[in-house]
């Protein structure tokens, strides 16, 4: 095993951060909070701009919990962390892209870990799974998110079955993105990761602190924040120099250059 179960990195304004704990890459507590201090840190950054989370190896991308932890005493209800297990699900504020590169198989926290994200790749030879149900026990993020992102119906197979849908199955249900080779995995992510990059860090703000209070609220209650002026992303927003810049950029035919300000 490396030093630490997690390895990040950056390249400019993009962060990456690789799960490395053999040899399923399941997560424990400790390993959850070394990852939520990563995506807080991330998050904190102005630098930043967006991260690709992914995993080492080709065989797993993450189980979940940790179940060796689990027999040695360590409780479903541990300190993961602020950003809840894995350091995503419930990281408050974090209104920057997340892309997950899925490198292959993605079951119980493993799956819920990939739907935090934005935006995901997988390998042709990925997989996902709900298997929870089988011990006897829910598959709690999941069972919130799954049944908004595909079908309803195809969501319940997968809950109450504990069946796995390989990569192409996801990709038609429209779970993934998209389905590249494995060994073209990791330069996609770094491909969209780069165009995500040189966007506008102040419209990606707005768009996930709106798109989040959308999940709770009716499309009329959201409308009414918003003409209010609620949403402290949306109104610093219109009132930036990027807001400025944009406006200026269209009229002078040229790329605007986003300074997150």
């Amino acid at each position: 095993m490396t030093d630490s179960p997690i390895r990040t990195s950056r390249n400019g304004a993009i962060f990456e951060l690789v799960l490395d704990r053999p040899k399923a890459n399941a997560i424990d507590a400790a390993t959850s909070r070394l990852m939520s201090e990563a995506f807080a840190d991330f998050r904190d950054d102005p630098e930043l701009r967006v991260a690709i989370l992914t995993a080492e190896g080709e065989r797993f991308f993450c189980p979940g919990w940790d179940l060796k932890a689990a027999a040695n005493g360590e409780p479903p209800n541990a300190d993961y962390g602020e950003g809840g297990f894995g350091g995503l699900q419930e990281l408050p504020n974090l209104n920057k892209p997340v892309i997950a590169a899925v490198n292959g198989l993605a079951f119980g926290g493993g799956f819920e870990l990939a739907l935090s994200a934005d935006m995901i790749l997988a390998a042709d030879h990925a997989s996902f799974a709900l298997p929870e149900i089988r011990s006897g026990t829910i598959a709690d993020a999941a069972t919130a998110k799954l049944p908004k992102r595909i079908p309803y119906h195809v969501a319940m197979d997968l809950l109450f079955t504990g069946r796995v849908m390989e990569a192409e199955e996801a990709a038609r249900w429209g779970l993934v993105n998209r389905v590249v080779p494995s060994a073209d995995l990791m330069a996609e992510a770094r491909k969209l990761a780069t165009l995500l990059a040189s966007g506008p860090p102040l419209v990606y703000a707005a768009i996930k602190e709106v798109s989040r209070a959308a999940e709770t609220m009716s499309f009329q209650d959201l409308m009414h924040r918003m003409n209010r002026k609620e949403f402290a992303t949306v109104n610093h927003l219109y009132n930036s120099e990027d807001q400025l810049e944009g406006a200026k950029a269209f009229a002078e035919k040229r790329d605007p250059v986003w300074k997150g300000r």
